[in-house]
């Protein structure tokens, strides 16, 4: 790792450590959620179908943001549509602290997925154009190892939060932290430039035919596919993340402290699955990095909710289950990045993920109000081994794009072309 992070150029290593940072505190936002839920089931006497709705209601905004963000910032530039998307979810995660009934927090959190939405699609774009060709599915999928870290700190946050302060006040005190992302906007406007392929581009397309560039021949065919691929890979994610929290505490009968525990341990096993995919990305290809992941979960997943295990052995096997869930992300960005031309390459990531968290967004809510009939245990299994099974069928009609070299020519390339351009 050393090497080829010192033969990065400053530039490179800037936008590296700003995107890094994206993530992490992106991370620490939303995943800030998922821990609170235990609470607001008992203070505010909400269904878990009503929380699984405050999951998904983010979700769903943030497609709307990721697909806004993309076409802006082919307009407007890829820092600078960061840098609104980064103050956007810090104010509304701030504001959720000030909820007093299911209804507002619901309109603060619709807020926050339209800015955390928006930095992904800004940030995947800025980092896939800024690192070469030859280290771009590291240094991306390094990146998104930024995730964990986030994910790590809000789990920290929730045990000491909850650990010394009154149930009632410490869930508000974990949103109010979330205005901490705002800081890192000036480092952006100082130090991180735009990439040099966009400013070649330059593209001077009205900001609403940028919106839906995507979705005509000869890109139509290609999005939708990847689209399908992304929500298979969110719908996995979703299903376990948003829940395992409420599943540790409520079924496995863990404390707030405990569960914190056991879920660092899990992301630690995402931070390794992260940095895992990132090297898989450009050694194996983006494809088999993948199909490695889904596969890897289609298993792991029943294993874990289903194996009469004590609480050692969960605590344990909540390392691998991290690793293969998660190292399918860090392909992710350079993928949809080589499979679009720099005129529309915003908007395509843009949509393509938006798209897929969307679709995938409805997992939490459905489990949800299917864990009422099931069990939490076996509504979680059920919908993340059919989201990694619809992801691996998606990822079968896709090229692999490993080693193909970033164009700058405004027209597409042949629709679904392998790196030598051929099917």
């Amino acid at each position: 790792m050393r090497l080829w992070l010192f033969d990065l150029t400053t530039r490179e290593r800037r936008t590296m450590i700003g995107c890094f940072g994206g993530w992490v505190l992106d991370a620490l936002d939303v995943q800030v959620y998922s821990f609170i839920i235990p609470t607001l089931l008992a203070t505010w006497r909400i269904s878990k179908g009503e929380a699984g709705l405050l999951g998904t209601v983010a979700l769903l905004a943030s497609a709307l943001g990721g697909w806004a963000a993309g076409a802006l910032a082919d307009r407007l530039g890829r820092v600078r549509v960061l840098q609104i998307a980064i103050l956007w979810y810090a104010g509304f995660t701030f504001l959720s602290g000030f909820s007093w009934n299911f209804g507002a927090l619901f309109l603060c959190r619709a807020g926050q997925g339209i800015g955390f939405g928006g930095e992904w699609a800004a940030g995947a774009v800025l980092m896939g154009e800024a690192i070469r060709d030859r280290y771009r599915g590291r240094a991306v999928g390094l990146v998104q190892s930024g995730w964990a870290v986030g994910w790590a700190a809000a789990a920290i946050l929730y045990t000491l939060a909850f650990a010394t302060l009154p149930e009632g006040l410490a869930w508000r005190v974990l949103f109010w932290i979330g205005l901490a992302p705002a800081g890192l906007v000036f480092w952006l406007r100082r130090y991180v430039p735009e990439p040099d392929l966009y400013r070649a581009q330059a593209p001077r397309r009205e900001t609403m035919a940028q919106f839906f560039a995507v979705l005509h021949p000869p890109y139509l065919a290609r999005t939708l596919k990847i689209s399908l691929m992304v929500m298979g890979a969110q719908a996995s994610n979703y299903s376990v993340s948003t829940w395992l929290p409420t599943y540790l505490k409520t079924v496995r009968g863990l404390s707030a402290v405990n569960t914190g525990g056991y879920l660092l341990l899990h992301i630690l096993g995402a931070f390794l699955g992260f940095v895992l995919g990132a090297y898989c990305a450009d050694a194996l290809g983006r494809k088999p990095t993948f199909a490695i992941s889904a596969l890897g979960s289609a298993v792991m997943i029943p294993l874990y909710l289903f194996l009469p295990l004590d609480d050692h052995m969960i605590l344990l096997l909540g390392l691998p289950l991290g690793v293969v869930l998660y190292m399918m992300f860090s392909a992710m960005g350079p993928f949809m990045t080589e499979m679009y031309p720099t005129a529309v390459r915003g908007v395509g990531q843009g949509f393509c993920y938006s798209a897929g968290r969307a679709a995938g967004a409805l997992f939490p809510a459905m489990i949800g109000f299917l864990a009422d009939r099931l069990g939490l245990g076996p509504a979680i299994a059920l919908f993340g081994f059919a989201a990694c099974a619809l992801m691996l069928a998606a990822l079968a009609m896709l090229p692999e794009t490993a080693g193909r070299a970033l164009d700058n020519d405004p027209l597409p390339e042949p629709a679904d072309a392998a790196p030598n351009h051929a099917d």
